[in-house]
């Protein structure tokens, strides 16, 4: 492909806070990246960073690349060192990459304040590493840094680090803003002048972009426009500050709305399940509302969406989420309408179309429960045994009654603090009574529950509680404000979410505990 999608995850976007891979995690990452297709991955700066030396040196027979081909960063040599005396420089060589990518100061200001030499050695620095490079049979790419602001403050001596990189042999010359602070205007303008100045074609040159400003990816779009082939990026926008152009929106934005394939058949829909996977590796959780691969990204509120969607889901998708492997989803909030709820409904695998009555009362109960407090938005459980309990013959049996529970918290001499509940429930006819104790008032009324069941539900064994949230709602304070709670459980094959609201924290936890483990013993009936 004439475009270069290079990713810079495992270098640039390492310098996030937060963020350090390991060097299993790096192998881990690369694998990823060469599924979803990009044409480079920087893996690094060996020689400077012991772990990235590692990391080299093991994907040479760890790493078996499909797309991608793997890119050594580093620098051009010392100011006054020869380059074949440049030890970082001979790190790269012994990477074994078959691309190499050097940063070269390209701001007058940085060459005579930060690296203390002339504008003339940066020159012969930049010409010899690249040189030496090529000598030695590798492609060689040259990241400009600080580009735009240097050729803001000196054109000519900018424009000359770009035109000592390409004589010297340099198949793309990067044009970097380091600091983050341009708009896409700006960019344009900048590409423009360049290619003028130079005489060197935009398709010969590179972007990379930095997120300060919030433009990255409308940054780099404008340089693609501008005719560069070159763009550089990172998963998820992972990066130092607020991070670099994400690479899903960028390529994303290239192919479905510029018309540019630039990854190999197939690639771009496994986007949302390697934004995922980069993310849980990162140890970060994922941001629900990125563009194009969030879980929100294409999650519709408001009943007049919906209503819509359901005559054409493109009337309110900008494309179709599969093509980058997502779905939409319609959220139940107080603004839902009956296409709302019929759309979400139809997504849990239930069809309201011939239940006007159903749909009515579905939609009367959620406005009513949203109105006191609760939210269904990320209760997708709860919300389905709510549309079941309204549909003839598709509600889920509770598997028991409640007669009454009690929870104790003792605070013991030692510090200790103990929590013990107590529950009678009618099970099957059966009058049985259970106490537990847990770290917790909630942990103590799930295990005594789970007592309590278990003679008539043994697979409860198979489902536990994976999180625990509370919010104070709005316009409550104090002591004795409503609380609503949401459950997370999991059985091993699949995991939901329940819901309670309640003036006590207690109670709201019970009524979200409640819907689990009905929701959970159902689904797993339902599977056997």
């Amino acid at each position: 492909m004439d475009y270069q999608v290079f990713d810079t995850t495992l270098r640039d976007g390492g310098q996030r806070e937060g963020i350090s891979y390991s060097v299993a995690d790096k192998l881990a990452v690369a694998k990823l990246l060469d599924e979803f297709g990009v044409g480079f991955i920087e893996g690094g700066w060996p020689g400077a960073m012991p772990k990235d030396t590692e990391f080299f040196e093991r994907a040479k027979t760890e790493l078996d690349l499909k797309n991608a081909l793997l890119v050594a960063f580093g620098a051009t040599r010392k100011a006054g060192v020869a380059v074949e005396e440049d030890k970082q420089v001979k790190a790269l060589l012994d990477a074994e990459t078959p691309v190499v990518c050097v940063v070269a100061k390209s701001d007058i200001r940085h060459v005579e304040r930060a690296l203390r030499t002339t504008g003339d050695e940066n020159l012969a620095m930049v010409r010899d590493t690249v040189r030496f490079l090529k000598e030695n049979g590798r492609r060689a790419f040259v990241d400009c840094e600080h580009f735009f602001d240097g050729f803001r403050y000196d054109p000519a001596y900018t424009a000359s680090v770009v035109l000592a990189a390409f004589e010297a042999g340099a198949e793309r010359v990067v044009m970097c803003d380091t600091n983050g602070g341009m708009l896409p205007s700006m960019i344009t303008k900048a590409i423009e002048e360049v290619v003028a100045r130079t005489g060197v074609s935009a398709d010969r040159l590179g972007i990379h972009c930095q997120n300060d400003t919030s433009c990255a990816v409308a940054n780099t779009i404008a340089a693609v426009e501008a005719g560069v082939k070159h763009f550089q990026c990172t998963a998820n926008g992972y990066g130092e500050r607020p991070g670099n152009a994400d690479l899903f929106a960028t390529v994303s934005n290239v192919q479905l709305k510029l018309g540019v394939q630039v990854l190999p058949d197939g690639c771009l829909e496994q986007a949302t399940r390697v934004s995922t996977a980069l993310a849980e590796i990162a140890n970060i959780a994922p941001d629900t509302h990125q563009a194009y691969v969030g879980a929100a990204a294409f999650a519709h509120k408001a009943g007049l969406h919906a209503s819509a969607i359901k005559v054409d889901p493109l009337l309110y998708n900008h494309v179709d989420p599969s093509v980058v492997g997502n779905d939409m989803r319609i959220l139940v909030t107080e603004m839902a309408g009956r296409a709302s709820i019929e759309l979400k409904s139809r997504e849990l695998g239930l069809d309201l179309a011939g239940h006007p009555d159903a749909v009515s009362a579905v939609t009367r109960k959620v406005k009513e429960l949203e109105a006191g407090g609760w939210s269904f938005e990320a209760a997708d459980a709860s919300f389905e045994l709510l549309v079941r309990g309204e549909l003839p013959g598709e509600g889920y049996a509770r598997p028991f009654n409640l007669e009454s529970y009690r929870v104790q918290v003792e605070h013991r001499e030692d510090g200790a603090v103990v929590s013990e509940a107590t529950v009678k429930v009618r099970v099957r006819g059966e009058r049985v009574i259970a106490t537990a104790e847990g770290n917790g008032p909630v942990n103590a009324l799930d295990e005594a529950l789970r007592v309590a069941l278990s003679q008539h539900y043994p697979q409860l064994k198979t489902v536990e509680l994976t999180d625990y949230k509370v919010r104070i709602l709005e316009g409550s304070h104090g002591t004795n404000a409503v609380t609503r709670v949401l459950l997370e459980s999991a059985d091993g094959n699949r995991d939901w979410t329940t819901v309670g609201v309640h003036e006590n924290i207690v109670e709201a936890s019970w009524v979200a505990l409640v819907d689990a483990l009905t929701y959970g013993l159902a689904r797993t009936t339902a599977a056997a």
